[in-house]
């Protein structure tokens, strides 16, 4: 079955509408995405296919639990609690680093609480006289990637809900996931054990060190700030903690979820619709017990970046999703022998679409759903998600941000666009999660 110009057309529309709006992101991907729904059904005369409202819903409930633990002060806990950790092994910060960030990460489902642990680690690494560049582009992107494994995270999120539709369990994706991410946090770090010269003998450093731009000291005081635990701080975590608990528990034992009969036809509570009522539960008794002020409920950094990713994968999953509901059947034809002969190739196609999204949800919303129109197996999508992680093949606000972090100018950028520090770990990591989270799955499933 051959595709005619339309179709062709159809497609230059949608690929346009993820690169710009890749480019622009955030916003502006969901913005990107709106334009491209409009062109094709008011332009084009296609009807449009359906949001994905499930996933919508759940990463909404999960935002607003975690902004409402920002505000009791438990995230600050959290980060504060990280920064001890990781003091207490300073010589081996190139492996403790990926791993206390990635916990966080895990545990709060979003990057962006380990964006105030990442001066630490470049410092801890610096006091130690251990090259930063290993432990900076190692946590960096390990921590990035840490939302596979996170039941809180809005990737997972997404996961959930498109994989709810194939029958498979809330527990059986952590169980993938979960062993895969912490196996390739090992081979990433090993990746950069030994990566370039040691501190002390980077012509950088040595420059930086002769014209008085760094103190050996100096960032040991920068992190040591006093910190004010808020008084219900502790109570936040552990009920967020109960929270994640019940979410796992229920979701994974059939039998604990109420079903209803109606018209002769039995339906149970779906995952996704757990996940969403115990998420707005735990939010609330964290504001009651914690007596969070109404004002912080939704004035933190994690409600903002979270809505606006919601609005990305709102707009951009819309329109991929007009597209791909209409042609499933034509393109399922087309390339499902490639992606059932060869289903790597599915891998590379999903690692080079989420280069350009910078969006690791979004990623997860449009290569899922294609993955299984093409044929492939539920496990096999599952075990080799890892590759929907390309989002630091061109450094993005993390990669930046932190290479100013290092004061001792070993992680770099390049002068190239991905000659950068982050290239390598990020490589390694993507390429033996996906292996490994294979080998994985052939055992959960």
């Amino acid at each position: 079955m051959e595709m005619d110009l339309s179709i062709w057309l159809q497609l230059a529309v949608v690929l346009v509408c993820v690169a710009v709006g890749g480019r622009l992101g955030g916003v502006g991907l969901g913005a990107a995405g709106g334009l491209g729904v409009c062109i094709l059904v008011l332009g084009m005369g296609i009807q449009p296919g359906s949001p994905p409202t499930s996933v919508l819903l759940i990463i909404t409930a999960v935002i607003a639990c975690t902004s409402v633990l920002q505000g009791s002060g438990g995230l600050d806990l959290l980060v504060r609690w990280a920064e001890k950790l990781l003091r207490k092994w300073p010589r081996a910060i190139t492996f403790a680093g990926p791993f206390v960030c990635s916990f966080f990460v895990m545990l709060v489902g979003t990057a962006y609480v380990a964006f105030a642990v990442y001066p630490v680690v470049a410092e801890v690494a610096a006091s130690a006289k251990v090259r930063p560049e290993r432990a900076v582009s190692a946590s960096v992107i390990c921590a990035g990637i840490g939302v596979m494994a996170s039941p809180m995270s809005a990737a997972m999120a997404a996961m959930v809900g498109i994989m709810a539709t194939q029958g498979v369990a809330f527990w059986q994706i952590l169980a993938v996931t979960v062993p895969t991410f912490l196996l390739t946090i090992c081979v990433t770090a090993l990746s950069v054990f030994w990566r370039g010269a040691e501190l002390e003998d980077d012509p950088e450093f040595k420059r930086r060190l002769a014209n008085g731009d760094y103190q050996w000291l100096a960032g040991v005081t920068e992190g040591e700030k006093k910190f004010e635990e808020k008084p219900f701080a502790r109570r936040a975590v552990a009920i967020f903690l109960i929270g994640i608990l019940v979410s796992i528990c229920v979701g994974s034992i059939p039998g604990l979820r109420p079903a209803w009969e109606a018209a002769g036809k039995v339906s149970q509570l779906s995952i996704p619709s757990l996940i969403q009522m115990v998420m707005l539960a735990t939010a609330f008794f964290i504001i009651m017990l914690c007596r969070v002020p109404p004002e912080k409920f939704a004035s933190g950094s994690v409600f903002r970046s979270g809505l606006i990713g919601v609005v990305g994968v709102f707009g951009i999953a819309w329109c991929t999703g007009t597209f791909f509901d209409l042609h499933t059947k034509l393109l399922a034809d087309v390339f499902s022998g490639i992606a059932q002969s060869a289903p790597f190739v599915f891998c590379v196609a999903a690692f080079l679409a989420s280069s350009v999204i910078f969006s690791p949800t979004v990623s997860t919303t449009i290569m899922m759903p294609l993955g299984l129109k093409f044929g492939l197996p539920p496990e096999f999508l599952i075990g080799t998600w890892a590759c929907c992680y390309g989002d630091f093949l061109i450094p993005g606000g993390a990669q930046i941000g932190c290479t100013a972090f290092d004061r001792t100018g070993t992680t770099r950028l390049g002068t190239l666009v991905i000659n950068h520090s982050y290239l390598r770990p990020g490589v390694v990591f993507v390429v033996s999660g996906t292996l490994i989270g294979w080998c994985i799955s052939k055992i959960v499933f």
